[in-house]
């Protein structure tokens, strides 16, 4: 079977109509505090929206029902952090956002220490987001290549245009409230699956829950001590509070949602509710890679796949309906067009451009410069989406790998300058540069998961930090 002609319009209206929405706020944006943090005008609810689609890409949608087609549910102990962290984040962070003018969140940085370690946070930032929703964008066109027989890359150059012409265009806002619509169309997508799902296989849900229970998928805790085991109740809990820190407390790509709140009350309402729905979310999508294993159990699989990543799509393609197919697709790139073009433009402009090329850029020149900075940033993320195909693992566990791996430097900064404010410039660089070399040799030695990686790349940040300061003083200690 395959994709048929409704199917196609059905995609296509969808890409269209999303690019001409996230378009249309082009009216609203003539500054960049309107480009950027849409004159700090959203409401909480639709801050929880766009944090929960941001927060969910195509890696969730194919990537955790493929965990528990092939394993189990012990994913579901990384989505416990996750709801710790957003508390932390609402407790630590955000007050402290909302103390200033801030288009950044490392201009904090800049505030707390000075430019070389808010410039070395920003320049992680753009690096390692680059990579992750490069990879993010691969799984993507993967999918749709699959369903659709057109190559990878030229699939991936279709959806980064869209991509691209709607950031680039519309800025922040477009990309929050088309946020807010894509959520609701990738949850209808998924909600379609599992009632297919449970329409074809014989036995109903009766038949899942006992090939659940006899094959252990429906396992979610893993008290296993082993460093090297991804999803276990330790590192789900502290690595997933430590990872929840770092992507939404620091990285520019949440917190310039956060930033465009009302307040920081509404603000931290929204962020704590997206947990909620994340982690509901997540036992959905969890529960349809059990669906698909019993499914597979009495239909046999038109061919073995590469991967298991493939298997949401395989079914799509072969069983789903004409039209209803190309929804699912169409729901698949929603899950993956919530950009982080534009919060890479703002760490371009305000933490780059301004202080060390044109500190005196008036607003034209600066909508211009972040305009262009969007069009680079998504030709960077074009690139390692087109490069990424020849990657062999999980895009799920690459796609966190990525973001884990510098992430813990950044989040050991914030906290210095948040819970011990006489750690200085000089101590608080030091250790951030010790975070980086010892999760260069934990990622050589490949012995520990990814999902330890934040939490020993902040602790070593902010162990070497505070002992620096204790051992070397600075020559005003000296002389206090």
């Amino acid at each position: 079977m395959a994709l048929s002609a409704i199917d196609y319009v059905v995609i296509g209206v969808y890409l269209v109509a999303i690019t001409a929405f996230g378009s249309w706020f082009a009216r609203y944006q003539k500054t960049t505090r309107d480009y950027f943090l849409t004159g700090r005008s959203i409401p909480w609810w639709a801050i929880c929206f766009t944090i929960v689609a941001t927060e969910t890409s195509t890696l969730t949608f194919i990537g955790i029902p493929a965990t528990a087609y092939a394993g189990n549910m012990t994913f579901l102990q990384l989505a416990i952090g996750y709801v710790i962290g957003r508390l932390l984040v609402s407790v630590l962070f955000i007050p402290a956002y909302f103390r200033g003018d801030l288009f950044t969140s490392y201009e904090l940085l800049q505030r707390c220490f000075g430019t070389r370690v808010k410039t070395l946070a920003a320049v992680i930032f753009l690096i390692t987001r680059s990579l992750a929703d490069g990879i993010r964008l691969f799984t993507t066109a993967l999918v749709i290549a699959v369903v659709t027989q057109v190559p990878v890359p030229w699939v991936s150059v279709v959806l980064a245009v869209a991509m691209i012409v709607y950031t680039m265009r519309g800025g922040v806002s477009a990309v929050i409230w088309t946020d807010v619509v894509q959520m609701f169309v990738y949850i209808a997508g998924a909600g379609a699956v599992a009632t297919t799902l449970l329409y074809r296989i014989p036995g109903g849900w009766d038949e899942v829950m006992r090939v659940g229970y006899e094959t252990g998928r429906f396992t979610v805790f893993d008290f296993s001590l082993n460093p090297s085991a991804v999803y276990t109740i330790w590192s789900g809990v502290f690595g997933g509070v430590a990872l929840t820190l770092a992507t939404h407390g620091t990285d520019q790509f949440l917190v310039q949602r956060l930033l465009s709140a009302r307040s920081a009350r509404e603000a931290s309402r929204g962020l704590v509710l997206s947990g909620v729905i994340v982690f509901v979310q997540f036992v959905l999508f969890l529960i349809i890679g059990v669906m698909l294993y019993a499914f597979y159990l009495h239909t046999p699989l038109p061919y073995v796949p590469e991967r298991a990543d493939q298997i949401l799509p395989i079914f799509v393609v072969n069983e789903m309906t004409h039209g209803l197919a190309g929804f699912i697709v169409a729901a698949i790139v929603a899950a993956a067009l919530s950009p982080s073009l534009n919060a890479m433009a703002a760490t371009t402009v305000s933490d780059f451009y301004l202080p060390y090329f044109n500190p005196g850029a008036d607003q034209t020149t600066q909508m211009r410069v972040s305009k262009l900075a969007t069009v680079g940033w998504g030709i960077v993320q074009l690139g390692v989406a087109i490069g990424a195909q020849f990657m062999q693992r999980s895009v799920l566990d690459a796609g966190l790998a990525v973001l884990g791996f510098a992430s813990g430097a950044v989040l050991g900064a914030f906290l210095l300058g948040t819970l011990v404010p006489r750690v200085n410039e000089r101590d608080t660089f030091i250790g951030m540069i010790a975070g980086l070399i010892v999760m260069t040799l934990v990622w050589w030695d490949a012995r520990i998961a990814f999902t330890w990686y934040v939490l020993i790349g902040s602790v070593t940040t902010c162990a070497v930090a505070v002992g620096s300061s204790v051992l070397v003083p600075t020559r005003t200690e000296e002389g206090a």
